[in-house]
């Protein structure tokens, strides 16, 4: 199961790790939670110094936070491509800050924030992508709801789709009010169980090519380094050279 959260000074440090990384006149996509909101943090801090940097947010959150701290914006048809793309993940999977040895791996489970849709599309479309984590999000197998965007008319279809491979969905409760999560993109999710995910990239195929799904948060083999933040630095995992 995937551990309790870890401490801001770590989140903080692998999220400024990463924005260290962006070189002047990029194009930056700006990812979405805590972790990455760091690394929009330092950016801001960086722009304020005299960076020239453009970011493409991957949600209202962070194109809020990018606002407030000084961070240019565009869209993502605006532009002509993404340097570097910078975000967090729930869970991160094959990568052990202790093994020195690297990455096994590229898998990541996103979409707790609901916005895995255009983080997908944002972070696929960078020559670069970063993954900012903490110790808590490592884990060996995928072992937490994988969230899937689905068209609200075709919520049911879907989730019984889900359950024929083996999954168990649950539609997603907003919280401090009454009803489902709607996503920005005006969407439902359903987290789906799973008792095993032996083979992340079958999985990722059959939830991709079941119709009525938007998106669902399986990220295989799309990042190219992952940041894990510490007590005492950060590891970095260079997961591009792993697979050359």
């Amino acid at each position: 199961m995937k551990q309790s959260g870890g401490s801001e000074d770590q989140k903080r440090r692998a999220g400024e790790r990463a924005a260290a990384r962006v070189d002047d006149g990029a194009v930056v996509g700006l990812g979405t939670g805590s972790t990455a909101a760091h690394a929009i943090r330092e950016l801001g801090e960086r722009v304020d110094a005299g960076l020239d940097v453009v970011g493409v947010p991957t949600s209202f959150a962070s194109r809020e936070l990018a606002r407030e701290v000084g961070v240019p914006l565009a869209d993502l048809d605006a532009v002509d491509g993404v340097d570097v793309a910078i975000d967090g993940a729930d869970q991160v999977v094959g990568v052990h800050s202790d093994d020195e040895t690297g990455a096994a791996s590229s898998v990541l489970v996103k979409g707790g924030g609901a916005a895995h849709a255009r983080e997908k599309l944002v972070d696929a479309a960078a020559d670069a992508f970063h993954v900012v984590a903490d110790p808590s999000k490592l884990a060996a197998s995928v072992s937490v709801p994988v969230p899937v965007e689905v068209l609200p008319a075709a919520r049911t279809v879907v989730a019984d789709a889900v359950r024929d491979r083996g999954g168990d969905p649950s539609l997603r409760r907003a919280d401090r009010k009454d009803g489902p999560v709607v996503t920005d993109n005006g969407n439902l999710v359903l987290d789906c169980t799973f008792d095993a995910v032996d083979d992340p990239r079958a999985l990722a195929t059959a939830l991709s090519t079941t119709p009525g799904v938007v998106e669902h948060g399986l990220f295989v083999d799309l990042a190219d380094t992952v940041h894990v933040g510490t007590d005492d630095g950060v590891d970095v995992h260079d997961l591009a050279s792993e697979r050359s």
